[in-house]
């Protein structure tokens, strides 16, 4: 269980550098599509890949997705990022980018303290 917990550790680490160093920024090669959090970066299965051949199943982020929302079309827009239960699907950008890295340091914080338990 640990080297899970390690794994997405990791990966929230890096989602957060990739936010706050503007990753959800313009594309430059599509500068006129908007960026989507979680599947515009290297922490999605399918990065890359449009036809999203990787069921999102398989991501270690639906543990954080409410039963609820597992059906959705991009489940991980619907993670709980505060207390008040907003999430991407929700926020606008703005609000979505703060919420997100406030959620992600928050997830860091948690997990390391697991881990070093």
């Amino acid at each position: 269980m640990s080297e899970e917990k390690r794994e997405l550790l990791a990966k929230l680490k890096f989602e957060l550098a990739f936010v706050e160093d503007g990753g959800y920024g313009r594309s430059v090669r599509t500068p006129h599509e908007a960026t989507s959090v979680f599947q515009d970066s290297l922490t999605c299965l399918n990065f890359g890949d449009p036809l999203r051949t990787h069921p999102c199943a398989e991501c270690s982020l639906m543990q954080y997705v409410p039963e609820s929302s597992k059906g959705e079309d991009v489940p991980c827009h619907h993670i709980p990022l505060d207390e008040k239960s907003r999430t991407i699907a929700t926020l606008d950008a703005g609000e979505g980018e703060a919420a997100l890295k406030w959620w992600l340091g928050h997830e860091i914080t948690r997990l390391e303290g697991e881990l070093a338990a």
